[in-house]
């Protein structure tokens, strides 16, 4: 009976995983690159496309990796694109003396990336470095966003603190806490950000940090990262513009967050109730990179949150 009962299950699941194939459903993630003004972008792209899609924008130090347990929980019901920067992941790492790596030239890139890939009307996933980059893009075009989600991602002053002031000192001089910061792209400063604020640091896969050395440790690279720090001071210029921006179209908003992070701790993720008048928050006891531990109780959330909204009902023909 039992050996029937097994049969019935594993012969269902095949039918659904052909039915799924054969009606241009499949889940699996593909692997691709987009020629954007002159640089080569790879990307992560899953799901049906005529599901909602989101736009995946990663942080620092990492890249669309950091999405890819997130990508496999959702892609049954949700059009996922995940690009990485330029020279952070597999993306193309052209010279300073060609691709000026400042946000503003970041969120224009990411732009031409959107364009390109025929997006006009999307939810913006952002995390750290996605965040900058992804306001950027909401406030130039906020007809195309249909919700927010954000993951430690800052927009508020009140989300900048002690981590932060190194990084101030570097801004007031450039030659002051370079070689620390300098030293912060390297293994320790990479592995801690992943392991800091966890609980059980065995559960982070030691493949993240040694992902992100990759692109890291590629020639010219830390001159970039310090180029990116050094800019980041031009974000917090932007800030009251992005406010404004959340004032005035309160964008559908989900903000999932770990609580432990010390780089973007979770007075930034509060802050967001100062300009929104309805926010979805959840704190997780867990540090930077949230995926990294909470990864299928995020996607629920986000799953949860387009149904509650009747977004994802309304796609899907449901009532």
């Amino acid at each position: 009976m039992m050996k029937k009962f097994t049969h019935l299950i594993f012969t269902l699941a095949t039918w659904i995983a052909f039915a799924g194939t054969a009606f241009g459903q499949s889940n699996s993630t593909s692997y691709q690159t987009l020629e954007v003004n002159g640089i080569e972008i790879f990307y992560r792209e899953a799901g049906p496309k005529d599901a909602p899609t989101l736009l995946l924008l990663h942080g620092y130090p990492t890249s669309s990796y950091m999405y890819r347990d997130l990508i496999s929980e959702l892609a049954d019901e949700f059009h996922l694109i995940a690009p990485d920067y330029p020279a952070f992941g597999r993306s193309e790492q052209p010279s300073p003396e060609v691709f000026d790596y400042t946000f503003d030239n970041l969120a224009s890139l990411m732009e031409e990336f959107v364009e390109l890939k025929g997006l006009t009307s999307y939810g913006l996933y952002i995390m750290d470095y996605g965040a900058p980059i992804g306001f950027r893009l909401a406030t130039k075009h906020p007809e195309r966003i249909e919700s927010l989600i954000i993951q430690n991602g800052n927009a508020y002053l009140e989300g900048l603190e002690d981590f932060w002031n190194p990084i101030r000192g570097y801004w007031e001089d450039g030659e002051t806490n370079a070689g620390a910061l300098a030293a912060f792209t390297g293994l320790e400063g990479t592995r801690w950000q992943y392991i800091d604020g966890v609980q059980d640091s065995t559960l982070i896969t030691p493949d993240t940090w040694e992902m992100d050395l990759r692109h890291l440790t590629r020639p010219g690279n830390t001159e970039i990262q310090l180029a990116l720090f050094y800019d980041y001071q031009n974000n917090l210029k932007l800030y009251p513009e992005w406010q404004a921006y959340l004032r005035e179209y309160q964008p559908r908003t989900l903000i999932i967050w770990g609580e432990n992070d010390y780089i973007f701790p979770a007075s930034g993720a509060l802050a967001y109730r100062q300009d929104l008048k309805e926010v979805e928050i959840h704190l997780y006891d867990t540090g930077h990179f949230a995926l990294e531990t909470h990864a299928e109780e995020m996607a629920g959330e986000i799953r949860s949150f387009y149904y509650k909204t009747n977004y994802l009902s309304d796609r899907l023909g449901r009532k």
